[in-house]
């Protein structure tokens, strides 16, 4: 059945004249050049994150017309609106300060402009888990479609994808066996189309979840961003907003995005062995609509949940292999009986009903693996808890060197991003390839914002003595492109005063991914010494957006969302 149309109605400004707010809000939009037949249609609102700061997006304009092509066909007038854009490597101190802003303007400028349903465009990593956010917490129907990864680049007859060969060739760089000359030759090699990076990053990982949790149509998580295709999903995702706006009933965010959703996102993101990162950025959409995820849950879903897709950076392929062998539709042929089917999509089908449906093509098995044959029986990613991360930590063992998911060493101590910067290549450093790299106050009260500074590098002797991993363990991230024996996100912070700012160098620590735990093997008399003495090093940034995140950002096993913005 179809609804009175309110488009240009809704929200009307107050002008305690309700007739007068539409005549003038009618006049002005007639300057535009609608007709009063567009003008009568509802409305759907396109929330649009092209930016000159942000690589991933600078085919957003072509896929702009896309969605707007399919909402004018289904009878609804499509109206674009400019929100804030997040890219990656053109933010400082780094993007993920950013996304929280940016949920906030998408909630607040879905809620306040006349618009009956919307679509949601992103890509680049923060993008989609704000835009989920704002959308979650607005509350009107909405669907997204996502930029899709890059095409790789060669490179003397190998492929490279951004980012994990970016990672890969700079440690040879660092080790001496890559020159200045061919190092300047990779860096124009490494991204040459639009679209986010190339391998099963943070982007790739959330444009994965999108679809699992039911808010992109089906098959289109990992279309290459410059293939045609990318542009008839834009085109059906701007049919389907029209329908939404022209519904009766049409399905909201929190119908589609449930408790049994959520879960089986975190599945697949363990089955595809993603970022890191898209476990803070679930736990924050899932927090906007009153879901908790629990690190034990995750673990017990991690040991059962085999790694199924052969992709950079654990295994060899890239984001456009998977998409030709099969995407998310092979992923969930894998592990089909560890999902829930009862979750919908924003077309209303079950997953149930698209696990059951006949599959267009074949699933190449050389990149998505099979249950009986995965890349790594167990789950990527697991939590940590222990001495040194009472309240959790994050470690992808599946892009860790295996030798060292059970291992203890003396603990060399970085204090910031600043130390690290000034040590980490002094020749006299007293550091060997035992010991375990620790970085302090870089968390998400830091004043570096929680960046993705866990990727220590290796110091440069080390490195050009051969050694190409060690255990390193601090409060910050590590970008999805990465890889290495990386512990992340110890809660609490060092800024908060936790176990991880009294490491002192020297003290031991013992990582053991068998028994999920993280220590810090220091007396707790000692240790309580030296948290009477502790006074953070950080002080309360003076005003602004950057004083409000430092006072209300939760940790990152709450999502690194503010407080006043989750749902309780």
């Amino acid at each position: 059945m179809s609804k009175k149309v309110q488009g240009l109605e809704n929200g009307l400004t107050n002008y305690g004249d309700k007739g007068f707010a539409r005549y003038l809000r009618r006049s002005f939009a007639k300057s535009m050049g609608y007709t009063d037949a567009s003008l009568d249609k509802p409305i759907v609102g396109i929330c649009y994150t092209e930016s000159g700061f942000n690589n991933c997006h600078r085919h957003f304009p072509e896929m702009l017309e896309a969605i707007k092509r399919g909402v004018l066909a289904s009878g609804a007038l499509p109206v674009p609106f400019p929100i804030m854009s997040l890219g990656e490597v053109f933010l400082s101190p780094t993007s993920m300060v950013y996304r929280n802003m940016m949920a906030m303007a998408v909630e607040e400028m879905i809620t306040a402009q006349p618009m009956d349903s919307v679509v949601l465009m992103g890509g680049c990593d923060k993008t989609v888990p704000a835009l989920l956010m704002g959308a979650a917490s607005a509350g009107k129907p909405a669907t997204m479609v996502v930029a899709g990864p890059m095409m790789t680049g060669r490179h003397k007859g190998e492929r490279l994808g951004a980012c994990t060969d970016c990672r890969r060739f700079w440690a040879q760089y660092r080790a001496g066996t890559v020159d200045e000359q061919e190092i300047n030759q990779i860096e124009g090699r490494l991204a040459t189309t639009a679209g986010t990076c190339a391998v099963m990053g943070t982007a790739s990982s959330m444009a994965v979840i999108a679809e699992t949790l039911g808010m992109i149509l089906p098959g289109s998580a990992g279309i290459p961003a410059v293939h045609a295709d990318r542009l008839r999903n834009a085109e059906e995702t701007g049919v389907v907003a029209a329908q939404m706006a022209l519904s009766e009933n049409a399905l909201t965010p929190d119908k589609i995005m449930t408790h049994e959703a959520v879960e089986n996102a975190l599945r697949v993101l363990l089955a595809v062995s993603g970022s890191t990162n898209a476990i803070i950025h679930l736990t924050a959409v899932a927090g906007r609509l009153g879901i908790d995820i629990s690190l034990d849950r995750m673990n017990q879903l991690s040991d059962e949940t085999p790694v199924v897709v052969d992709l950079k950076p654990v295994g060899q392929g890239y984001m456009e292999d998977f998409h030709s062998a099969g995407g998310l539709d092979g992923v969930l042929e894998a592990i089909k009986d560890k999902v829930h089917r009862s979750p919908i999509n924003i077309e209303g089908v079950s997953l149930g009903e698209r696990l059951d449906a006949p599959k267009a093509d074949p699933i190449d098995h050389n990149v998505i693996r099979t249950a009986d044959n995965p890349v790594d029986p167990q789950g990527g990613l697991i939590a940590l808890t222990g001495s040194l991360a009472p309240e959790g930590a994050i470690l992808k063992r599946a892009a860790a060197t295996p030798e060292l998911l059970e291992h203890e060493g003396r603990a060399v101590v970085f204090s910031s991003l600043e130390d690290l910067a000034n040590r980490i290549d002094d020749p006299d450093l007293d550091i060997n390839a035992d010991d375990v790299m620790v970085l302090q106050n870089a968390g998400p009260r830091s004043p570096s914002g929680m960046p993705e500074a866990g990727y220590l590098p290796i110091p440069k002797k080390l490195a050009r003595a051969g050694v190409k991993d060690m255990v390193r363990i601090s409060d910050a991230r590590m970008s999805g492109t990465a890889f290495g024996t990386i512990v992340l996100h110890v809660t609490p912070e060092a800024d908060l005063g936790g176990p991880l700012a009294l490491v002192q160098n020297g003290d031991r620590i013992r990582l053991s991914a068998q028994n999920k735990s993280i220590d810090l093997l220091v007396p707790e008399e000692e240790l309580e010494h030296r948290r009477a003495a502790f006074t953070s090093p950080n002080p309360e940034p003076a005003r602004g957006y950057k004083q409000l995140y430092h006072n209300t950002v939760l940790p990152a096993t709450k999502g690194c969302d503010f407080d006043f913005l989750q749902k309780v």
